[in-house]
């Protein structure tokens, strides 16, 4: 009896657990991505002062709970020699969010060819691809409209898979939301090809 009660507990209350890459060039506001994310979903979390946000050097680990599922995230640093890091990661996780500066319209060509880069990768093939055009809140930077076209570049090597470019503010919070339902119910379409961590567990 406890068994069968345990069991139908552990079903009740055990999470999908996914792995998450938050990429993109260094200064894009990837771990102030990710700092919001944590204020917005996990409760009584106070995050790190913007101000106080250094260039990663590594990674940053964090993690967010949306009903039934467990986002973990790795946000990697994004300086050049850096970047060679990138692909060890590539076929334990669930999803991709690249961060581009929207404001930094001179370093926009080298975002893109990163992107390209990470996107011919084999271990990538099919999985959720979500582009955040950051820092909407700096005036004269590119909308959506701009960013997106550059990215669309490589439809060929995005290929049939959940792709979604979209505005946000990581220093603000606009978007966030937004962006995590998306990604949530992308990982969720996508989970015969990448099925979570803990599946074993069932």
């Amino acid at each position: 009896m406890y068994t069968l009660l345990h069991g139908f507990y552990k079903y009740l209350t055990q999470k999908d657990e996914f792995w998450v890459l938050i990429l993109g060039l260094d200064n894009a506001g990837k771990t102030t991505y990710l700092e919001c994310s944590k204020t917005k979903f996990k409760k009584n979390y106070k995050g790190i002062n913007p101000s106080k946000i250094t260039t990663t050097v590594g990674l940053n680990i964090g993690n967010i709970d949306i009903n039934r599922v467990s986002l973990n995230f790795w946000d990697l640093g994004g300086q050049t020699e850096l970047q060679s890091l990138w692909d060890k990661y590539y076929a334990e996780c669930h999803a991709i969010i690249y961060i581009v500066d929207s404001s930094d319209r001179d370093r926009m060509d080298e975002s893109k060819k990163t992107f390209e880069k990470m996107i011919c990768n084999e271990n990538l093939g099919g999985i959720p691809l979500l582009i955040l055009a950051n820092k909407q809140d700096i005036p004269d930077c590119m909308g959506v409209r701009e960013v997106k076209p550059i990215f669309n570049q490589n439809a060929h090597l995005i290929g049939r898979r959940d792709f979604m470019v979209m505005p946000i503010s990581a220093l603000t919070g606009d978007g966030i939301d937004e962006g995590i339902q998306w990604l949530v119910q992308s990982i969720q379409r996508n989970i015969e090809v990448r099925p979570p961590k803990n599946a074993e567990d069932y």
